[in-house]
């Protein structure tokens, strides 16, 4: 049976964060970057996060196959109960259920911090194609997020315009 950990990433962890990250960047439209970040800049992401936010990595045999973490939603103090959340995994890694339980485990952390809103911004093709399928709208979905907001031909890449849908999920009660 194979070893499942979910722990707070550590900056020493950027370089297979960024391996799993740049199959994104490169190959889909999954992420609206069209160049890989460097090491040290993508360092300095997780560095950053951490200073105010869970950063989680899923590990399987001590092989890291995923990671989330969360963001301000907005800059402004009134959005303190709010923020944005990101996922990815391994490319070769999905519908093994470590989606699941990384949000689960963010959701428990984020709840710690008087987190209640959780925000998703998720690529969305006009028409699904090579690069982008609605796979990331269903997966939210399943897990209770739901589709509040659409931006129509807002990003280009791979010479062709793709959507962008906001998504959400209250995790407390709004007292």
């Amino acid at each position: 049976m194979k070893k499942l950990v979910i722990r707070s990433a550590v900056p020493e962890d950027a370089e297979r964060l960024l391996e799993i990250y740049s199959y994104y960047v490169i190959h889909t439209a999954i992420s609206y970057e069209r160049e890989v970040p460097s090491p040290g800049e993508f360092r300095a992401r997780i560095e950053n996060t951490l200073k105010k936010y869970p950063y989680l990595v899923l590990e399987e045999d001590g092989l890291i196959q995923g990671y989330t973490y969360a963001g301000p939603f907005k800059p402004r103090a009134a959005y303190e109960h709010s923020c944005e959340v990101s996922i990815y995994l391994a490319h070769n890694a999905d519908r093994q259920g470590f989606g699941r339980k990384l949000y689960d485990a963010l959701e428990d952390k984020l709840r710690e911090q008087g987190i209640i809103n959780m925000y998703a911004c998720i690529a969305d093709p006009v028409v699904e194609d090579e690069y982008l399928t609605r796979n990331s709208e269903l997966f939210h979905q399943h897990l209770g997020f739901r589709k509040v907001g659409e931006f129509h031909k807002c990003a280009y890449k791979f010479n062709r315009w793709y959507n962008m849908i906001w998504m959400e999920k209250f995790i407390g009660e709004h007292n």
